[in-house]
């Protein structure tokens, strides 16, 4: 892993803002193909500057309230230093889900129906910016107990931590796992979106991210733990009831309209 990739003009240029930039450029290409032909193709060329910019808002605020307050609360200037380092998915997927809320009540178009043609664009992106996770040496696992796992070099977020231990590869395997999901949710995307109502691509997305969020919690060497679980546990755990009672509603919904129709 390499945490520079090359230096420009006296600057390091970082490999984890390089490979985050080019899943932003990925997922906006698949968001493209998806919303061909729709009134939202036009709608995501106007809409991505404020989902990239309140993904990031987002995603610091997350990572500073929900997975590191005790250590900035001692050091609360450090709040601001993002070029530092620390964000979390979970606040950046919060981020761009009110900013696209947003947008979509001032431009009167669905929400829903705008968040399921970009939700397999969402999770691609995703699964990319884990690599740029591992390239960083963050999101790290924990001890394996053995010689299997990743050993960080002693420039990385985790040397710190575990020193040369072998660490489980808790960013890799999220990273396999979108994209596993991304497959999942683009297949229904394409062969069954036409017969979901608005807002079950966009559910399923959030349903299955964080079960396997929750599951890969249990490996992860880097976030602190309140009352046994992972402040990603607690956050995923708290987010897939809320998107459950969601997905109680759209059944109620659909059938209601299936009532309706008859």
């Amino acid at each position: 892993m390499h945490r520079n990739l090359f230096n420009f003009f006296g600057y390091e240029v970082q490999t984890h803002a390089v490979i985050s930039i080019l899943a932003i450029i990925l997922g906006f290409g698949v968001g493209l193909a998806l919303t061909r032909k729709t009134i939202y193709y036009q709608h995501l060329q106007n809409f991505i500057i404020y989902g990239v910019l309140g993904a990031i808002i987002g995603a610091r605020i997350w990572h500073v309230f929900v997975f590191q307050w005790p250590t900035y609360s001692h050091h609360p200037l450090q709040i601001f230093a993002i070029w530092q380092g620390g964000i979390s998915i979970e606040g950046a997927i919060a981020g761009g889900v009110i900013s696209l809320v947003i947008y979509s009540r001032f431009h009167k178009i669905s929400f829903f129906e705008f968040a399921d043609y970009l939700s397999p664009a969402l999770i691609l992106a995703q699964g990319i910016g884990r690599i740029a996770c591992f390239m960083n040496g963050d999101a790290f696992g924990k001890p394996t107990g053995g010689n299997f796992g990743i050993v960080y070099p002693k420039d990385s977020f985790a040397y710190p931590y575990y020193d040369s231990q072998p660490l489980w590869p808790a960013e890799v395997w999220e990273s396999q796992g979108n994209m596993v999901l991304f497959s999942i949710l683009f297949m229904i995307f394409v062969f069954a979106g036409d017969r979901l109502h608005r807002g079950w691509i966009f559910s399923f997305y959030v349903f299955l991210y964080f079960v396997e969020r929750f599951i890969l919690e249990y490996f992860r060497g880097d976030s602190p733990r309140y009352s046994g679980l992972t402040g990603g546990q607690w956050s995923a755990l708290s987010i897939i009831i809320i998107d459950l009672g969601f997905m109680l509603y759209l059944s109620l919904r659909d059938l209601k309209n299936k009532q309706n129709g008859d």
